[in-house]
């Protein structure tokens, strides 16, 4: 490696990435067998099905499941199962019958062993909901198929939450925004519901899937209005096959700037951008994007990324996130995500540091959730998130947020957060919780190099092994690993904390430490 000026590239590389954030300002987002499922089922009519009944196909494993290990794997096999079930249904003369009939009977058989079995699932946005719809559809699909028995649902489901949903959205009151991103799971009903309007640029929850099940019964009419043309848009991004969620405009933003800036990246950030970000925070806080509702994590980073680029915004939105002596992704919100904690920390540690005299206002809420993060740690020293499934990015986030504003207290936190890294990088240099990945080993080495310490030998052996194999993996995909309704990645935010951490790790290598 060229060490005369190892940070140039990086630099450029940065602010391409910046630039692309204003060219495609919905976000930069992988494809998903669980909505792409839901389009095959529910808009055959749009363009590109056959790409995305071809997406499924390929994506499709050996052992007859789609996704990831760990119970990841249950809703995009019971989507891209029922799909195909769908188009068999359908009885198209141009489809190759054989070939979806066997990929639905592995479908099927890996299923049935799955629910047949305990099964742990992750928690997964709606995952309560989806699973009985899909279930419930497979079944009725299969009662028109010999030899084929209904499958069960997983311990613990049942079809009363869903029939809930399904009363819910036909009474006619007003949808909470939350569940509009998974309106599909609606069924018939989610094209009938009175008083669900799409947003203005045709969307319906930031999801294909919600927006399909809405237009389902009036595309017809719709040939030429903004949720056909919406939906049109969104499948030529990729050839036919969709995101989980687009767009995703705010939290794009906010966690690039984050990732790049707090690692020193000197990067020009457009002044549209910053506007765009303090216009997005309003009194309720800030939404990841159009149609989807405001919530503390999008809130916290887009605030703290303002404060990072000089331009800080009072944060008492957030307030009403609060519960407790720690806050939540959306006012009664199911569950506790540390890495929203740690967000929120770091907004408010930002903001004081920009605007001292507003510390009596947050110092105390500043130590309630850096003590609620510490007291979340697990024994090995990582911590675990319901919004990412690798551990490393729930570690960055907390043990960052605690070494930036926890404290003293936080010391002993921070420094089993950094051995549990050192611990568990791979031979090759990468880290992860299945295998190896350039993303996972982006938020190691930010672990080591951005918390205070020394320039301790073992740090830095790992840090130039871990930037090895990141400039190794350059360019490469990246298996999806954020939490919605199925597994994505937010492609931008993934760079960016590459390029952050390499950006970090050349640095080190040209000086003692940073």
């Amino acid at each position: 490696m060229n060490h005369a000026n190892p940070t140039v590239d990086l630099t450029a590389i940065a602010g391409e990435l910046i630039h692309s954030l204003m060219l495609r300002p919905w976000g930069q987002v992988s494809t998903s067998v669980y909505e792409t499922g839901r389009l095959v089922s529910l808009a055959p009519w749009l363009t590109g099905h056959q790409e995305r009944i071809d997406y499924l196909i390929r994506a499709q494993s050996q052992d007859g499941s789609w996704g990831a290990p760990d119970g990841y794997g249950l809703v995009p096999t019971l989507s891209a199962t029922e799909a195909i079930l769908s188009v068999l249904g359908h009885a198209d003369p141009g489809m190759d019958h054989e070939r979806l009939g066997a990929a639905a009977d592995r479908g099927l058989r890996r299923l049935g062993v799955w629910l047949s079995n305990p099964l742990e699932l992750p928690d997964m946005p709606a995952i309560e909901h989806i699973v009985p719809s899909l279930v419930a559809s497979i079944n009725r699909r299969l009662g028109e198929l010999p030899g084929h028995a209904p499958l069960p649902l997983p311990e613990g489901m049942s079809y009363d939450g869903l029939q809930r949903v399904s009363s819910l959205i036909g009474t006619g009151i007003e949808v909470p925004e939350k569940l509009l991103h998974a309106l599909e799971v609606a069924g018939d009903k989610a094209g009938e519901a009175p008083g669900i309007r799409p947003t203005a640029i045709g969307t319906i929850g930031a999801s294909p899937a919600a927006t399909a099940a809405w237009l389902r019964n009036r595309y017809a009419d719709d040939a030429d209005g903004p949720v056909r043309n919406h939906l049109e848009a969104v499948v030529r991004l990729h050839g036919g096959p969709v995101p989980v969620g687009l767009p995703i405009t705010v939290f794009e933003r906010g966690w690039v700037l984050s990732w790049l800036v707090r690692a020193g990246v000197p990067v020009e950030v457009p002044p549209e951008m910053v506007a765009d970000l303090r216009a997005a925070i309003g009194p309720d806080g800030a939404a990841a994007g159009p149609g989807l509702p405001a919530d503390a994590d999008t809130t916290s980073v887009a605030l703290y990324a303002l404060a990072l680029v000089g331009a800080p915004h009072e944060p008492d939105s957030l307030w009403r996130f609060r519960f407790g002596t720690n806050f939540s992704t959306w006012p009664r919100e199911q569950g506790v995500s540390v890495t929203v904690n740690a967000h929120v920390l770091d907004a408010f540690g930002q903001y004081v540091a920009c605007r001292p005299a507003a510390a009596p206002r947050y110092e105390q809420a500043i130590a309630e959730v850096a003590a609620w993060i510490r007291d979340h740690q697990r024994p090995d020293g990582s911590w675990a998130d319901r919004w990412h499934a690798s551990p490393y990015y729930a570690t960055v986030s907390c043990a960052l947020a605690l070494d930036a504003f926890g404290g003293q207290a936080a010391a002993e936190s921070v420094r089993a957060a950094v051995e549990w890294v050192l611990d568990t990088q791979r031979p090759d240099g990468s880290w992860g919780r299945w295998a190896g990945t350039a993303e996972e080993s982006a938020y190691a080495m930010q672990t080591l190099l951005l918390t205070g310490a020394g320039p301790e030998p073992r740090r830095m052996r790992a840090v130039n092994e871990g930037l090895a194999y990141l400039t190794g993996a350059a360019g490469g995909e990246h298996p999806p690993l954020w939490h919605d309704k199925d597994l994505y990645v937010p492609l931008a935010v993934a760079r960016a904390a590459m390029i952050a951490a390499a950006y970090l790790a050349r640095r080190v290598q040209l000086s003692s430490w940073p």
